[in-house]
């Protein structure tokens, strides 16, 4: 029986991976933690072959948790936000499950942690696609490794809010206003206020797309119909600019 840590901030999140551990016959719940400070404290006092590990929680996240433990268990990324992807192969996780998370993939990635921990190396659909490739090709005595794809970039965000998971396009994303520890994303069909940094959404959102005029607006470029003075104007909302800001706004929209 492998042992399994869950580690995530949300309460339905641990809920749901734990049924999944539960109808696996060779995985046993060790136990779940809700940051990364309790997982830290667990993982010392006791044995965790696989790590089911959130990425983006409060204070500490998941990357930074598995780079500070010293006997690191098999890790599989769980997360709602893609952009992490080329982070957790810094700390050589099996697999990077991203949410909502479906019964098959949940299998499919510890069928992989179970290799690892058996001293199998898996191979992966896309590797299996590459090496066929090079075996199949002529002309070369020594065929090329597979380099591994990079993840596309998504054309969404996903925000949890209300203990939810809400996915918000792009395209129906009008502006973001900042209320100190909270958000709140408006968007063509409704309002979702979160926990969210609006630094952070700024380092996250296309720079094609999206602009911040304000300390606390970030703006959809599309949907701005008209800028004034000390304004601009999106989907009938005046939203204020910045001093500092806006040399940079008139910039970007040429």
């Amino acid at each position: 029986m492998y042992k399994v840590l869950i580690v995530d901030d949300e309460f339905l999140a641990r809920k749901l991976l734990q049924d999944y551990v539960n109808k696996v016959p060779d995985l046993e719940l060790a136990g779940t933690a809700q940051n990364a400070f309790e997982a830290y404290s667990f993982c010392k006092e006791h044995h965790v072959d696989i790590l089911l590990l959130d990425i983006h929680m409060p204070d500490l996240n998941g990357v930074e948790l598995a780079r500070t433990l010293k006997n690191i268990p098999v890790v599989i990324f769980t997360t709602a936000y893609s952009e992490y992807a080329l982070e957790s192969y810094e700390v050589a996780a099996v697999d990077y499950l991203l949410k909502p998370i479906a019964l098959p993939r949940f299998l499919q990635a510890i069928e992989k942690a179970f290799a690892k921990l058996r001293g199998v190396e898996s191979v992966s659909a896309s590797d299996a696609v590459g090496m066929k490739h090079n075996n199949d090709t002529s002309g070369s005595d020594t065929p090329k490794a597979s380099e591994p794809s990079k993840p596309s970039e998504p054309n969404y965000l996903m925000v949890k809010a209300d203990y939810k998971l809400y996915k918000i396009n792009f395209d129906d994303l009008l502006y973001i206003e900042g209320q100190h520890e909270y958000v709140s994303f408006y968007t063509k069909a409704k309002r979702i206020t979160a926990l969210y940094s609006l630094k952070s959404l700024e380092e996250q959102l296309p720079k094609d797309k999206f602009v911040r005029v304000h300390k606390s607006y970030i703006v959809s470029i599309a949907n701005i119909s008209e800028i004034e003075q000390l304004s601009v104007t999106v989907a009938g909302q005046k939203i204020p600019i910045g001093g500092s800001y806006r040399e940079a706004l008139l910039e970007r929209l040429g």
